[in-house]
């Protein structure tokens, strides 16, 4: 129900009566707006003034899905804003371990409660628990069933159930499809801090002195610009000293061009790094004489790791309309390669990138150059069909043996050291929350303001966020009836 609305309060039933059996006390004249000659008007507007001064709260809930989940929709700062510019009234679920104390959303004007029953629009981050959920609210979080993730559609049965509306982040786009509310460009940083942390976790392992032992997991460094300054230090070693001969050249490849791939390459261009084409990676190992001190960079696109079945010309539009016209080729790079780090979308429509096979061909010549994958996109047996788990940001690591085709947890063992936190923005819980609230805070309003209870095609949401809108009411809107087959 949508208590700014007049039409929506089953008070307004109690006016329904006929006005002209009713009798009024007489008023003087000039005490009387001309405007209440109309009866059915005055009683309308004053009701419309009652509702509208009801409050209709907007809650912030605690993440529970990970331990090391501390991230939260909007922080202290954009709370404050939409307290004092707004006038919301915000509940923000208690919390003993979200990167922002309780104590900053009070300051800021929150409410702090320790659950949001009052709260008829409630934002959160990660999946919320199936028992959470109440009738005819509206829930905005990362839900993971676009896929039609089998392990979240009890989740989404239940919210059907309750009438519930559900406003997915990743589905926030602009007209173009960019996204526009992400923590994208944060899980690239991350990934990449973990990647360099576990290479040189991986080069000690193998007697290696390096510089990137000093460096850190993500989580931490208590901002993001610790763990750049720490970065950039590296950098410096690496410009001064070099890189030890049999090592050289280091190449580093990156799977994607989108907000993570950014992120990532953020945090590489801290050291000193030569891009080059993926056409000039298969000619690199020829070349002389190459410089002792340089990070070699290489990004891959769609039409560098796909070709079509036929041998027809790579066509991007296509591929995506008809991926099983395609494979992959992405072999042939592979072993020209250090490190990769895996930044781009997959669904099992797709063809992979890194697969068991390839990988126990390729370590049966003997030990590759690769050595560490920062599998930031995390797609169980997906892309990278070696990341066949998850990893928590607690133990983040595991090394994946080809020949055996098993995975022991850590940096040590013989094979492919596998980085795969699949909530690499919670390492960087402050930072990223902040990213994050800029662009979602814009949208608070509007949401709030909703009437729900108003037919699909008459809600007046911004476009991006109506595009967004898994469930109306509890059914499924039109862009999303295709979940109907994993339900």
């Amino acid at each position: 129900m949508d208590i700014g609305n007049p039409n929506s309060s089953p008070a307004n039933h109690l006016f329904s009566a006929s006005f002209s059996s009713l009798t009024f006390p007489a008023f003087p004249h000039s005490c009387i707006p001309a405007f209440l000659g109309s009866l059915p008007l005055f009683f309308y507007l004053c009701c419309s003034k009652t509702n509208s001064t009801m409050s209709n709260f907007i809650g912030i809930r605690h993440e529970d899905k990970y331990k090391l989940e501390r991230r939260a929709p909007l922080t202290p700062k954009h709370v404050a804003r939409l307290v004092k510019q707004k006038k919301l009234d915000i509940i923000v679920q208690t919390s003993d371990k979200r990167i922002f104390t309780d104590e900053e959303y009070v300051k800021a004007g929150a409410t702090i409660e320790a659950d949001l029953k009052k709260c008829s629009v409630i934002f959160g981050v990660k999946e919320m628990p199936e028992s959470f959920f109440e009738p005819d609210k509206t829930y905005v979080f990362f839900s993971h069933v676009v896929k039609g993730q089998p392990y979240n559609m009890a989740m989404l049965r239940r919210m059907m159930a309750l009438r519930c509306n559900l406003i997915e982040y990743e589905r926030v786009v602009d007209e173009q499809g960019k996204r526009l509310i992400f923590f994208g460009r944060y899980a690239g940083m991350a990934g990449m801090i973990n990647s360099l942390w576990s290479l040189g976790l991986r080069l000690k392992e193998a007697g290696y002195n390096s510089t990137l032992v000093k460096l850190k997991q993500a989580h931490h460094y208590h901002t993001l610009q610790e763990a750049k300054d720490d970065v950039s230090a590296i950098g410096q070693v690496i410009a001064e000293n070099g890189i030890p001969h049999d090592l050289r050249p280091f190449v580093i490849g990156i799977t994607g061009y989108g907000n993570v791939a950014q992120g990532v390459q953020e945090i590489l261009g801290l050291l000193p790094v030569k891009e080059i084409s993926p056409e000039k990676l298969l000619e690199l190992h020829r070349r002389p004489k190459l410089p002792d001190n340089i990070v070699y960079k290489v990004i891959f696109k769609e039409e560098d790791l796909f070709e079509h079945v036929d041998g027809e010309p790579f066509d991007l539009h296509d591929y995506y309309a008809n991926p099983q016209s395609y494979r992959s080729k992405f072999e042939k790079y592979l072993p020209h390669l250090s490190m990769l780090i895996n930044c781009i979308y997959w669904d099992k429509r797709y063809p992979r990138l890194v697969t068991k096979a390839y990988l126990k061909k390729l370590f049966a010549r003997g030990k590759p150059r690769l050595s560490v994958i920062g599998d930031i996109s995390c797609d169980v047996d997906g892309a990278v069909e070696c990341t066949v788990k998850p990893t928590e940001i607690d133990d983040p690591i595991f090394v994946y043996n080809p020949e055996t085709e098993q995975i022991k947890m850590g940096h040590q063992g013989d094979g492919l050291l596998v980085m795969a936190v699949d909530i690499l923005p919670a390492e960087l819980p402050r930072d990223s929350s902040d990213g994050f609230a800029d662009v979602l805070v814009n949208f608070v309003k509007p949401i709030a303001d909703a009437d729900f209870e108003e037919h699909f095609d008459d809600l007046d949401l911004p476009k991006a966020i109506k595009k967004a809108l898994i469930l109306h009411k509890g059914e499924l809107t039109p862009d999303y009836k295709y979940l109907e087959e994993y339900l």
